[in-house]
Formats: C-alpha cells, sequence, structure tokens
C-alpha cells in the first residue's frame, strides 16, 4: 500500500489513518475479522474475551525499512499477574472536569434520547439485514458502529445512574465551589467562583434547542449520505468567500484536505440502503415534532416520508463524484439554481440549521471557558495529584494485571487460547463465534494453554485501541482494543475496582504467527530473532 492515507482494521471496524512524514506505508499482516473481533457485538465491551485484534504495518523510507534508532522490544514471556504495566497511547475526550448540571443533563436528557435513538437504528438495520446477505454486508459497517455507540452509552449511563459515583461527583463539586468561594482564595481559585453558574445556564439554553440541533443541524432527521453530501457541497460554496477564522470549523483550511478526500471517494453507496435509512429518519421527524408541524411539513413536501424520500435519493445526482467536483467548485448562485432535491432540501432548512448551530456554539463557548477556569481552580487547590482529561494528546497510563469480581465470582486476569475454542463451541461455531478456517486447521499445532487476551487497571478511554502495553523494561507484552463495560464509566470518574483495559497478550500473537499463518519472518522480527527485510 503506498499513499499517505492507509485503512486499518481496528476494535471491529475499518479506520483511516493519515501518516504525515512517511508516505510509504505497507500492510504486512491483519487476521480475519472472525478472530480479531470474535465475539462480535455480544461480547463487545465485555470480558473474558478472546481476540486478536492486530495489525502490522511496515513504514519505508526511500524504498527501504525504515530502521529506528529506538523502538519497543517484544517481551518474551508477556504479562504476568500483578506486574506494573504501561499504555503509551492517544486517549480520546473523557469528562471528569464536568459539573453536576451537564453529568445530570447526559443523564436525564441527553444519553435516554440517545439510546431510544440508537436502538431504532438497530432494530432498522437488523430487519434489513436479516432479508438478504447483501444487504447485511451493506449494513455491516454502520450496524457495528450503531451498536458499538448504544453499548458505550449504556455503560456510560450505568455510572451515572449509579449513586455512589454521582455522590462522589457532587462532593468533590461543592468542595472546590466552597474553596473558590472563600474568602482568602488563590487568584485561580477565586476566578472560578461564577464558573459552575455559567455552565448552568449555557446548559439550559442547550438543553431548550437540544431536539430541533439535533434534528436538523444534527442530522438525525436526514440520515442519508447523499445528504451529507449535497449539505457539504453547498456550503464549501457558501464558506470558501469568508475569511478562513470566519468559517464553518470543517470548511476551514486546515480541515479541508480531509474533506475533500471523504467527498470524493468512490467507495460505493447504495440506493436501495439509503431509503431505507431517510424513510426512517423523515419519519422520526415527524414523530419527533410532530406530522402537522409547519418545518415538517416543509420538509415533506406534502409526501409521505417514504415518497418523499424515494424522490430524493433516486433524483438526487451527488451520488455521482464528478458531479460532486463539479458542484464543489462552483459558486453560491449555481447552488441556489440547482434542481437538485437534495440540493434543494439543503437549501430550505440551511438558515434553520445554522441558527441552531450558533446558539449551541456560543453556548457551547460559554462552558469552555468557564470549564477553563474550574480546570485552573482545581489544579490551584488539589496540584500535581490530579491531572486534565484525555484530548487526544499523546499521554502514558499504568496500573497491574489484575483481574476483578464480578457478581460475586472471581474474574481472571487472562484468558487462554482454548478458551476462543470453548467460546466457539457453546454458540455451535455460529457468527458472531465462529472460528476462522486456519485456526480450525491448526489447533492441534497451538499450545492451547498460551495466554490470549488480559486486563490491566490501566486508565484508558477510547482512543487508546492500538496501544501498545509495556513492562518496566519497555518490552511489549500487549496491544490495547477494548475496555470492559464496566471501564466505560472512566469518561466521568476513574475507578479500579472493576474498570478495565483489555489485551492481545504478546504471547499469543507469536503463537498465531507461527502456527496458524506460517508467519515465521514477521514473528522473528519481532522477537528479535531475525533480521528486518523487505516485505
Amino acid at each position: 500500500m503506498r499513499s499517505d492515507v492507509v485503512t486499518l482494521y481496528q476494535g471491529g471496524k475499518y479506520h483511516l489513518y493519515r501518516f504525515k512524514k512517511y508516505t510509504d506505508v505497507r500492510l504486512v499482516f491483519a487476521p480475519e475479522q472472525q478472530v480479531a473481533f470474535f465475539g462480535g457485538d455480544p461480547d463487545n465491551f465485555e470480558y473474558p474475551r478472546y481476540d486478536l485484534d492486530v495489525a502490522f504495518f511496515r513504514v519505508y523510507e526511500n524504498d527501504q525499512p525504515l530502521r529506528p534508532q529506538h523502538y519497543l522490544k517484544w517481551s518474551k514471556a508477556g504479562a504476568a499477574e500483578n506486574e506494573l504495566v504501561f499504555v503509551s497511547g492517544h486517549p480520546g475526550r473523557t469528562s471528569r472536569i464536568e459539573t453536576m448540571a451537564d453529568l445530570e443533563y447526559k443523564r436525564d436528557y441527553q444519553f435516554p434520547h440517545l439510546l431510544a435513538r440508537l436502538n431504532r437504528i438497530e432494530v432498522l438495520l437488523n430487519s434489513w439485514s436479516g432479508r438478504s446477505e447483501e444487504n447485511a454486508r451493506r449494513a455491516k459497517e454502520f450496524l457495528f458502529g450503531v451498536q458499538n455507540s448504544r453499548k458505550a452509552r449504556l455503560g456510560g449511563l450505568a455510572g451515572l445512574l449509579d449513586p455512589e459515583i454521582m455522590k462522589k461527583k457532587a462532593d468533590d463539586e461543592h468542595a472546590l465551589r466552597l474553596a473558590a468561594g472563600a474568602s482568602d482564595a488563590k487568584p485561580d481559585l477565586a476566578a472560578a467562583k461564577g464558573a459552575w453558574d455559567k455552565i448552568a445556564g449555557a446548559q439550559k439554553i442547550i438543553r431548550q434547542n437540544a431536539l430541533w440541533f439535533n434534528l436538523i443541524e444534527g442530522g438525525q432527521a436526514f440520515m442519508s449520505d447523499y445528504f451529507g453530501i449535497a449539505r457539504t457541497v453547498a456550503r464549501a460554496n457558501m464558506e470558501r468567500s469568508k475569511p478562513n477564522g470566519d468559517r464553518l470549523r470543517e470548511f476551514r483550511d486546515s480541515n479541508l484536505e480531509s474533506l475533500e478526500f471523504q467527498l470524493f471517494s468512490e467507495e460505493p453507496i447504495y440506493d436501495d440502503f439509503e431509503l431505507l435509512k431517510l424513510t426512517d429518519s423523515l419519519s422520526y421527524l415527524a414523530a419527533q415534532l410532530g406530522y402537522e408541524n409547519e418545518f415538517v411539513q416543509k420538509i415533506l413536501a406534502g409526501k409521505s416520508p417514504q415518497a418523499r424520500a424515494e424522490e430524493l435519493v433516486m433524483k438526487t445526482k451527488v451520488k455521482d463524484v464528478a458531479i460532486r467536483k463539479e458542484l464543489y467548485r462552483s459558486s453560491p448562485e449555481k447552488i441556489s439554481a440547482s434542481k437538485d432535491p437534495m440540493i434543494q432540501l439543503v437549501l430550505l432548512i440551511d438558515d434553520e440549521a445554522r441558527r441552531l448551530r450558533k446558539i449551541v456554539e456560543e453556548q457551547g463557548e460559554v462552558k469552555n471557558q468557564a470549564y477553563a477556569q474550574i480546570a485552573k481552580a482545581k489544579f490551584a487547590q488539589q496540584g500535581t495529584s490530579t491531572y486534565p482529561d484525555a484530548t487526544f494528546t499523546l499521554r502514558l497510563a499504568f496500573g497491574p494485571v489484575k483481574g476483578y469480581e464480578e457478581n460475586g465470582k472471581q474474574v481472571p486476569f487472562e484468558t487462554k487460547m482454548a478458551g476462543l475454542y470453548d467460546r466457539s463451541a457453546e454458540h455451535h461455531d455460529k457468527p458472531p463465534f465462529d472460528i476462522p478456517e486456519p485456526w480450525i486447521k491448526r489447533k492441534s499445532k497451538l499450545d492451547l494453554s498460551t495466554p490470549m487476551n488480559f486486563v490491566c487497571t490501566a486508565d484508558i478511554i477510547g482512543g487508546n485501541s492500538g496501544s501498545p502495553v509495556i513492562n518496566k523494561n519497555a518490552e511489549v507484552v500487549g496491544l490495547i482494543f477494548d475496555g470492559n463495560i464496566q471501564s466505560l464509566v472512566l469518561d466521568f470518574v476513574y475507578s479500579d475496582k472493576q474498570a478495565r483495559a483489555v489485551s492481545v497478550h504478546s504471547s499469543a500473537l507469536v503463537e498465531a504467527l507461527r502456527k496458524v499463518y506460517d508467519a515465521d519472518k514477521i514473528a522473528d522480527e519481532l522477537t528479535g530473532k531475525g533480521k528486518s527485510k523487505k516485505m
């Protein structure tokens, strides 16, 4: 693969990664999806697990394999129970600094409404997928994303519904507010005195506009790739003439390369799938706002959701990449004169969508400034005993390799390869518990006592997938690929009682490479037994 963009299968989904410095990146190894995401949605965010979720790439420089001076060596033994390990990665966003006003909003409105929406879509996609194998193939990636989001929000909501967690959050906030309001408070503490009230006020305004915003600007009413494309080409023409700093963020110069890469993708889009999604989302719009609502009637244009969706999907021209490019590079006047029904729909709702977006973004900025004050107050009070929320920047987490107790039973710190076959047999080798053919044929060659996956207490969150797990000697003992369901509360508060990061064990990777995939050269190179060769 010779490109600055590579596709990597990780965590049951394909992701795009862009390599800025090196433009020659080649895939060396990736396992079958059945073993990379063994157990599918039922086992996602669960433990015990039996996954080989990994991919190896080689970076080339001047047509030669890159030979860095510094690198992580491979552990011979892998992770052991109670061993201290470290996780280096770019975790996504956590919300531990969020005030009770924000947490209560998520608990009482945002998460319940989102879960209802995700459940609706999941039922729709499962029903459609059950009609044919081709339907299932087309819906597979989208369905995975919906299921993954649904399970993640369930875990998060469970934390927000835990009285012990919420009491701790409330007590911590109360203590910090008292410190900020004290007459002898340090300047950074005193500056935050009114921050909590500002956040509560801004969040109230966001709550008042949330339904409309999610439907119109958030696109919940227009669940179609064609709508997203039409909105992008239409807005691009409107934003292009503005100063860079005044544009909507996705149209600023720093984001255009990524936007255009996605917009002009040749990835196939299927009319029948788009029709299914758009029909349902237009029906959802009518159900949320009422069929007689004036705005709903404008959008439906005197038709049923099914008929309106059919008109929009079947008659739009944005499905043609060449036309997308032409529209993208045209002018606001040509966009306004377009007869394309999807473009016309975008223009019909754009003023309202922008109005809602402006409200939410303005209140979001009020919150951001207030949170900056709270963060300074927190560090003024607690010093280096605390650390900031994750923001996709590099950080090092640590903790012991350790099991935990659940429902009165002890959950072991690691699983074995034998468990992969046992779990498959429990489900009669039916998807998503089916084992790839090479694993069946080579079972007798494997040491089934080899550790497969393991857990540790490292503080991770979404974005850590693929992070190396290393021991005190900077040796790789595993690769992060998931967290258990209890780890989803880490978005709001850290706890090592049950929350665990889940990793592929380094021993499982070498065992599989040698005995399932006949990839001794890769295994030798990883473990230091062979010299780097061009693959």
